[in-house]
């Protein structure tokens, strides 16, 4: 028989899990005080690493409504700050020593929000030092070096004394989460948990409605395209302050056409078969001019009439704006795809042997058909075939791109359960 005791404790307990299973969020039907102190934003220049933040911001939002949150930047500049207080009200960022201080004592968890790396090191020994209290890794590529042939991969021993005393590690693809268990680390909990870039909501509509009437892009009858180098030549990115590397610039000289000339082919392809039309846009700043110099230039003429170029970067809310209105994407960068998928909207990715394992998630999300490897011959192959079936069969596409979100969504849902336990 249980005695009162215990009948409280299973009775508090089922009630737990009851609120898992049947309402919204982790923490549905429970007052719990707490506070989770994310720290992001790892810089400005990318679309996509401004969107680690609003995505694990809003999936936190959604999960544990009741837990107060804090952010913590390394770089919200150039108008981030702005639009993330536009759609977090309620959450406050903290930049100054003094704020930082507080929210340390604060906070009962320090969250290290999505990265292609442990890029918050630094920040999370200053918390271990100052405050003794635990902290978890949230939706990383591990270690985040070059994945190129004939190359070991190897952890910084101050990247795996890190991941050892977190409460968790969520890898965001599974060549990560492999690579450290092959290396023995030993973190209790070290599962898959997808890049929080999946959850952004940010919107700008009046820009992105205002770009496409200017341009004549019809919602549903285009598709985006993103170009890039091997290398991102990021000293000519403002604020960047990166050296000039003409070793990189050799060698993306010397794969620009093997890498880009297959996007071509496919914005060649829809265009000439479909009444799809093209927008040309960057993921980063550098892939402004890219757009025009790669792909545009050299497309035939026919073709150039019904192709939009994009002259300036944007912001991640206006590109998510965009691109839920597109009919997918495809090109050779991560994170458009991810917002893409986010919102239901197909995305293609091309990967290749200088890039991180990030691209592996596809994989992982069960999109490996829209996961290509440019260093493959039968893989670059497919690509033009896969394009135009996306542009030809957009139900189709769509009902698999949301049948990815689906998988992604219920991770995230299982992720916060983590996170809401360690606090």
């Amino acid at each position: 028989m249980l005695n009162r005791r215990t009948f409280v404790k299973s009775t508090a307990a089922l009630a737990f899990l009851a609120a898992i299973g049947n309402a919204g969020s982790v923490t549905a039907g429970i007052k719990a005080k707490k506070t989770v102190l994310l720290c992001s934003s790892w810089q400005t220049f990318n679309i996509g690493d401004i969107a680690h933040t609003p995505g694990v911001l809003a999936i936190l939002e959604k999960q544990l409504p009741n837990v107060d949150v804090i952010l913590w930047p390394h770089d919200v500049a150039n108008g981030v700050k702005e639009m993330l207080e536009k759609r977090f009200p309620k959450y406050k960022i903290v930049q100054s020593e003094v704020d930082i201080q507080a929210a340390f004592k604060k906070a009962d968890l320090l969250l290290h929000g999505s990265g292609p790396s442990l890029v918050g090191r630094n920040s999370i020994v200053k918390w271990v030092k100052q405050t003794g209290k635990p902290y978890g890794i949230y939706g990383i590529t591990f270690p985040g070096v070059y994945a190129a042939k004939n190359v070991t991969i190897k952890a910084t021993p101050l990247d795996i004394d890190l991941v050892n005393k977190a409460a968790f590690v969520f890898f965001r693809d599974s060549i990560s989460l492999k690579f450290a268990k092959d290396n023995g680390l030993t973190c209790p909990i070290m599962e898959f948990g997808p890049d929080g870039t999946f959850a952004v909501d940010l919107n700008n509509e009046a820009a992105a409605l205002a770009f496409m009437k200017e341009h004549g892009l019809e919602e549903g009858k285009f598709m985006c395209c993103i170009p890039r180098y091997r290398f991102t030549e990021e000293w000519l990115a403002k604020g960047k302050n990166r050296p000039f590397n003409q070793q990189h610039v050799d060698y993306n000289m010397k794969m620009k056409d093997h890498d880009n000339g297959p996007l071509r082919d496919a914005i060649t392809a829809v265009v000439r078969q479909t009444n799809m039309k093209i927008l040309i846009c960057p993921e980063d700043e550098t892939q402004v001019a890219l757009g025009k110099s790669l792909l545009l230039d050299q497309l035939p003429e026919d073709v150039k009439k019904k192709v939009v170029w994009r002259d300036k970067y944007w912001l991640t809310d206006e590109a998510l704006s965009t691109y839920k209105r597109s009919a997918g994407l495809f090109g050779l960068e991560m994170h458009s795809p991810i917002i893409c998928i986010g919102q239901g909207i197909p995305a293609v990715v091309c990967r290749f042997y200088e890039q991180s394992t990030k691209g592996f998630m596809w994989k992982d999300i069960g999109l490996n058909d829209w996961l290509f490897d440019m260093d493959e011959p039968a893989q670059v192959e497919k690509l033009v075939p896969t394009v135009l079936s996306i542009a030809l069969n957009p139900k189709a596409a769509k009902a698999k791109a949301l049948k990815a979100r689906a998988f992604v969504q219920k991770r995230q849902k299982e992720t916060m359960q983590t996170v809401f336990k360690s606090l």
